[in-house]
């Protein structure tokens, strides 16, 4: 998402890192830069100035470390006030208190708030929480619907709610059956309009008296960018909202949304949604988000991601066959499994410290997930022999495998040589102490947890 400003922003600092000493002209040269980086990538005009001129003050100031070279210190201070313009430190929902937690969630018409219900959903329950879906959106019958399906997926149940009800009914209902059958969290999927007007938010005021409310999320299509804070700022002026989720990060937007979104409203972003999948929502971190603008990665919710979808035995399975030079098809196509859960390769390769330096190379090999697709699928069109033992695939099965895989025998011919050239490389590894070993799944350093 913030492909062209952590692109924009890698110059400045290149050009910076090449001045032995920084002079004021050298800082105020670099700002403008900055602060047109900023603007566009839809980033509030009066947001982006403050944070030019924060963060002017502080590298004037020399408010840094002297064991940091001049642009380095230009750099941590820019990464500070990232940091603080997206919010400080990560901030979880409100779980605590008279129970059932109540979560209205509001915004206009397609941003993504019944899907994101379902999402919210999905990971209270995984922390052992049992929510109850609650479709509010009477003017949109296929919003009743789609909640219906989402929670027949998540085994979540959900409120019956009817289009000739009234939304603070169907709320002030839901509360009671949410009492009766211990239901400790409601989640309220209220109706959107293509504009604000004065009936909407009428209604989710209504709702706001009926039901005590412990959360207001506003849900933001992160790709409307600066349309995105306005409604905020509006939705937030009539009823006081408690955070934001901004949907769509995965997508080609800009960032100006997230970047302006907190210090427009003064509410912190608490959720982002990044994908379809019911699992594609993530809990906001600032201090991440920052390293991945300015191009330092963001290991630890890599490692986060890992670890939630690697089983431990698995892996000291897999670590155990690559020692013994036992690792099939089979196995990589296991792999192959195991990462498609962690997002696509796009979203895992933006994590990765220096990915975009690496991609500024000539030549420099790029994601792709279609070829990732390919490769599943020429295995699967393979035997479970073939897959073991991939000596002896000849030139007929190769034809087979083809033919099954919808690929040609010039693709099945490079999956088996990839395949061949990373077993020539483990078989390398083996030979070096603990370079296998480490391949295991690692806890996340205590010191590093949040």
């Amino acid at each position: 998402m913030f492909e062209n400003l952590t692109d924009r922003l890698e110059g400045v600092f290149k050009k910076l890192r090449g001045h032995g000493v920084l002079t004021e002209e050298h800082i105020a040269e670099a700002m403008r830069e900055v602060r047109m980086a900023l603007l566009e990538a839809d980033v509030n005009y009066q947001v982006a100035r403050e944070f030019v001129d924060a963060v002017s003050a502080k590298a004037l100031g020399r408010e840094v470390s002297q064991k940091l070279s001049p642009g380095q210190q230009v750099i941590k201070i820019v990464h500070e006030e990232l940091v603080d313009l997206l919010g400080g430190s990560a901030e979880q929902i409100r779980l605590d208190g008279p129970q059932p937690v109540t979560i209205m969630l509001a915004g206009l018409q397609g941003s993504g708030k019944t899907t994101t219900a379902g999402k919210l959903a999905a990971q209270l329950k995984s922390k052992g929480r049992k929510p109850y879906l609650v479709p509010a959106d009477v003017y949109r019958p296929a919003a009743i619907e789609q909640l219906q399906v989402l929670g027949s997926r998540l085994d979540v149940p959900v409120h019956p709610s009817t289009t000739d009800s009234k939304p603070v009914d169907i709320c002030r209902q839901a509360l009671a059956e949410a009492q009766d059958k211990h239901y400790d969290t409601l989640i309220i999927d209220t109706a959107g309009r293509l504009h604000i007007d004065e009936r909407l938010m009428g209604e989710l005021q209504d709702i706001q008296r009926a039901v005590k409310l412990s959360e207001i999320l506003f849900v933001a299509d992160a790709m409307t960018g600066q349309d995105a804070v306005t409604v905020a700022d509006t939705f937030n002026k009539n009823l006081e909202i408690t955070g934001i989720v901004l949907t769509k990060m995965e997508g080609d937007a800009r960032g100006g949304a997230a970047l302006s979104i907190k210090r427009v409203t003064g509410k912190p972003i608490k959720f982002v949604g990044i994908g379809e999948a019911l699992d594609a929502l993530e809990v906001f971190h600032p201090d991440r988000t920052a390293s991945r603008i300015l191009g330092m990665g963001d290991v630890l919710t890599l490692i986060e991601k890992a670890e939630a979808v690697v089983d431990r035995q698995e892996a000291d399975r897999i670590a155990k066959k690559l020692k013994r030079n036992e690792f099939t098809l089979e196995d990589f196509l296991d792999q192959i499994q195991q990462i498609k859960k962690m997002g696509s390769l796009e979203q895992i390769l933006s994590m990765v410290p220096g990915i975009n330096k690496l991609r500024q190379l000539k030549d420099a090999p790029q994601p792709n997930e279609k070829e990732l697709v390919k490769t599943e699928a020429i295995i699967r069109s393979m035997t479970r022999k073939e897959r073991n033992n991939h000596r002896i695939i000849d030139a007929g099965r190769r034809q087979r495998i083809a033919a099954g895989s919808g690929t040609s025998v010039a693709e099945v011919n490079r999956v088996l040589k990839s395949y061949s050239e990373m077993l020539k490389m483990l078989k390398k590894m083996r030979g070096k102490p603990g370079a296998i070993s480490g391949m295991k799944r690692r806890k996340v350093p205590k010191g590093m947890r949040r």
